[in-house]
Formats: C-alpha cells, sequence, structure tokens
C-alpha cells in the first residue's frame, strides 16, 4: 500500500478530476466519521465542478435521518442503534440515489429539529448534473454511485476528535469500500492510499 501525501485543496483537485471524467449523470458519496466533517470536503468540490460546467446537487444524509421514535428507541446514546437505525439509507437510495440516473432528487426527507418530513420539493438533476451526498457509515452498504471517497480517522484521532463518544462503538465492525480511500486525521495534510 502507498500513500500519496496531498493539501486539502488538491484532493478537492483530485475528486473533481474524477468526476469529469465520468459522462452523464454522476452520484458521489463522500463517507467519513462526522469527526472528519465529509460535509466540508463536499462543499469544497462544489465550486470547482460548477466551473467545469456540472450543475451539482448537495445532499446531506443527516436530512435522511429515521424518526425519533426509531432513532431513540433504546435512548439517546445506543451506538448500536447509530449504527444500524439512526439514518435512513433505504430512503436516501429511493428519493436520491436511483432517481437520480432520471434526473430527480429530493434533496431532503427529515427534518430532525421538528421530528417531522422536511416537505422539500423534487429538483432537477440536468443531464451532466452531479449529486453529491456526504454522511457517514454508507459505504458498507453497497448503495448505488458513480465514485465513492472515504474519510478515514486512525482509531486515536477518532477518539480525540469525537464529541460523542457514545458513538465510537458503531465504528468498530465499519469497513467502507471506496473508489478513493483517503487517510484524514490531519485535513489540512489528507493521504490518498493507492493501490
Amino acid at each position: 500500500m502507498k500513500v500519496r501525501p496531498l493539501t486539502f485543496d488538491a484532493l478537492v483537485a483530485v475528486i473533481v478530476d474524477q468526476v469529469s471524467e465520468l459522462d452523464g449523470r454522476v452520484r458521489v458519496l463522500i463517507d467519513g466519521a462526522p469527526a472528519a466533517e465529509p460535509g466540508k470536503l463536499a462543499d469544497a468540490v462544489v465550486e470547482p465542478l460548477r466551473a467545469l460546467g456540472r450543475s451539482v446537487r448537495r445532499v446531506s444524509l443527516e436530512d435522511f435521518l429515521r424518526p425519533a421514535s426509531v432513532r431513540l428507541e433504546h435512548g439517546r446514546t445506543d451506538s448500536y442503534s447509530y449504527r444500524h437505525d439512526w439514518f435512513d439509507y433505504k430512503g436516501l437510495q429511493r428519493e436520491v440515489l436511483d432517481p437520480a440516473v432520471d434526473g430527480r432528487v429530493l434533496p431532503s426527507l427529515w427534518n430532525a429539529a421538528t421530528d417531522r418530513a422536511s416537505r422539500a420539493e423534487y429538483v432537477d438533476v440536468p443531464e451532466n448534473g452531479v449529486v453529491l451526498v456526504d454522511g457517514t457509515l454508507m459505504l458498507d452498504r453497497w448503495l448505488p454511485a458513480e465514485l465513492t471517497v472515504h474519510l478515514w480517522l486512525s482509531p486515536g484521532a477518532l477518539r480525540r476528535k469525537t464529541a460523542e463518544e457514545w458513538t465510537l462503538p458503531a465504528f468498530d465492525d465499519y469497513e467502507p469500500v471506496a473508489d478513493l480511500f483517503v487517510r484524514y486525521d490531519h485535513p489540512e495534510r489528507p493521504g490518498l492510499v493507492e493501490a
């Protein structure tokens, strides 16, 4: 295994280059523990893609939570529930990833603050559009995507950076499968793992 050192901007450029090589509508999943802030990387990719003439629809797994009655059935700090019951991966696939191929996605499904449906409207994805999704624990569920990125934190970094320590056991058996596997203990100095 070889690790190529990068800067944050160089990592953004790698992702943009990978997407630019794909024709038609493209689904991109950027995955990582909340401590890795996958949304920050996803946000940084948006403008460079738009500069290449690609329309981008940003979606966050945080807007695809399951109802509190399901998420919190075993309490607010149950790591098993966080791993298996917290996020609506099937809803993400049904409302975003599958229909993205045909050009329409639902940008959000659930409003956690009100614990109700978000009532968002479907939005169009142009023929060359990119649907860019950030989230956690997504890449062992075989969700359909043309490009997947995993931001890996070492166990020590994950422990140091995780505010909600009760979630840590959820990552113990997580084995993501990704096109781009990035060592991300230091976001300003990521390392791209190359085969």
